[in-house]
């Protein structure tokens, strides 16, 4: 596992998927969705490019699920499956279990089915192909984690206020929320006592807010 011997998932295989995933990123030469006004905000046009995670994200999900012994987890969006590897591999590793997956992008869907598979994780998730907004209002039960690494859009509230509204009466207490891309009013909503979390930024990714559910 080169790079990743401080790794707690210590799975070669999935490793290898991982490094593979990492030496494939890349940005749009323009900066993509978030870092100019005016491009496009339509995911689709960002096929070929897989936002996700980092390793360091990654290895966070792995041990904070492996901690609470999580069994349901959640994400959006899915993307290429960079997250998911590491939510799938904590729910083999806790005995069984399965991580949903929220994702727009039919392209995205099949490349993550894809990466799952060559690390040996496809029985553990669920990828749900469509509007977060519908494929994730019922997780079947109370869920452990919710990731929410959302996407711009051109008005109105971030698809990542939107989320955590639908999730967040499914997370049980004592669950855990993790933000990427720190959309502002999603950090009103994760910050306002009144709805039951304590929050924290870590200095992972420029940025990375970890809420857990109190009430």
């Amino acid at each position: 596992m080169p790079n990743n011997y401080l790794s707690p998932l210590r799975d070669p295989r999935v490793h290898t998927v991982v490094d593979r995933l990492q030496a494939e990123r890349r940005r749009p030469a323009d900066g993509g969705p978030r870092a100019n006004r005016g491009r496009s905000h339509d995911p689709h046009d960002y096929a070929d490019y897989g936002f996700s995670v980092v390793p360091e994200q990654g290895d966070l999900i792995y041990l904070l699920c492996r901690g609470m012994r999580a069994t349901r987890v959640v994400e959006f969006a899915t993307s290429v499956g960079m997250s998911t590897l590491y939510f799938a591999a904590a729910m083999r590793d806790n005995g069984g279990g399965k991580v949903i997956g929220a994702e727009l992008v039919p392209a995205k869907v099949a490349a993550a089915r894809r990466n799952l598979a060559d690390a040996n994780l496809a029985g553990y998730a669920d990828i749900r192909e469509g509007d977060a907004r519908q494929t994730l209002r019922d997780l079947g039960g109370p869920v452990d984690f919710v990731l929410i690494d959302g996407w711009p859009v051109d008005k109105g509230p971030s698809l990542a206020r939107q989320v955590i509204e639908i999730v967040a009466p499914q997370l049980r207490p004592g669950g855990y929320v993790m933000n990427d891309n720190a959309e502002p009013d999603f950090l009103d909503f994760i910050r306002d006592p009144a709805n039951g979390f304590l929050s924290v930024t870590l200095p992972l990714k420029g940025g990375t807010e970890l809420s857990v559910k109190v009430s």
